[in-house]
């Protein structure tokens, strides 16, 4: 009797109450269009598509959140995981750094002080480190003709460079060449200062720099001269095409450039310039057809101001 008198009244009650109405899914349109968003793969248009679905249907954000949310976690994970790889090549690379570099070998016609051909050589390397580049470079000029040296001709050489930014970097110099032709048996310099790339894209690259120098010349049978100088130097790269035709079985790169550097004193100035033309024979092996002019306002008595040499050479890169 009791158990009866409690049902009645929940019962009566049940009917006079509504139930509440079940949550509305999301319209299969807005449902439509997000799946297409996250099938791209692009993150932004992911976000873009749901935030104009939470607006347009704001009581089911909920569901929205619930689709997009395994796009969004796996867009983290490989983000985070790109962003660790590229954490130890950094690290990597400042530890061990990444040698590049190529050897010459050739030979060479002059004119100027003399007028004959003779033997080059030179050996380049580059190390890339995170910000850091550094660049060797030695080069060798040699004849000996009737039992006696005509040509002795020496440079080594050492950059360091620090990126600052894109396009502004500090840069170091340390120089030693030795020039019989000109009596120099040795020619010591050190610089440091300030450079910037004009121009930095695909197939074209144009950077200057300039700093204050110091310079040690040991003339032959005469006194040595040490000068405070100034240093200008440019470096120009310049990709003419993709691909040449060098012979019926062989395809190449074709590259003009060159680089000129000028160390100014109150008593000589000295420029170097050499441009060139390189072509690649294979992967690794190419042909290089250069010519430089070296200029010295005040040469040793008996030698003239400007030499000039022509070289044919073939590189092998690494």
């Amino acid at each position: 009797m009791i158990a009866r008198t409690l049902v009645r009244p929940a019962l009566i009650l049940a009917a006079v109450i509504p139930a509440a109405p079940a949550a509305a899914e999301l319209p299969q349109p807005v449902r439509a269009m997000i799946e297409a968003a996250i099938a791209t793969g692009k993150a932004e248009t992911v976000a873009t598509v749901a935030e104009i679905a939470r607006t347009a249907n704001p009581d089911d954000a909920a569901e929205i959140d619930s689709l997009i949310r395994p796009f969004t976690e796996a867009q983290a994970t490989r983000t985070a995981e790109a962003a660790a790889q590229r954490l130890a090549a950094a690290q990597t690379a400042s530890q061990r750094g990444r040698w590049s570099g190529n050897g010459q070998i050739g030979g060479f016609q002059s004119s100027g002080n003399t007028d004959t051909v003779g033997v080059t050589t030179a050996l380049s390397l580059q190390r890339l480190g995170g910000d850091w580049t550094h660049r060797f470079r030695a080069s060798a000029d040699y004849q000996r003709a009737n039992g006696a040296t005509s040509r002795e001709q020496f440079l080594l050489s050492w950059e360091p460079r620090y990126q600052f930014s894109p396009a502004l970097f500090v840069y170091g110099l340390t120089q030693f060449e030795r020039n019989r032709l000109q009596g120099v048996s040795s020619r010591y310099a050190v610089s440091g200062g300030l450079g910037y790339k004009v121009v930095d894209r695909d197939g074209l690259s144009l950077s200057v720099k300039a700093g204050p120098a110091w310079r040690q010349t040991n003339f032959i049978g005469a006194n040595s001269d040490g000068r405070i100088a100034a240093l200008i130097g440019l470096d120009f790269d310049w990709q003419l095409s993709d691909t040449i035709k060098l012979t019926q079985d062989t395809n190449g790169t074709a590259e003009a450039g060159g680089q000129a550097v000028a160390i100014i004193d109150s008593a000589n100035t000295s420029i170097d310039i050499i441009t060139g033309i390189e072509a690649s024979i294979t992967d690794k092996l190419s042909a290089r057809l250069s010519y430089s002019i070296e200029y010295d306002s005040q040469p040793p008595l008996g030698a003239v101001k400007t030499d000039t040499l022509s070289r044919f050479t073939l590189i092998y890169g690494f």
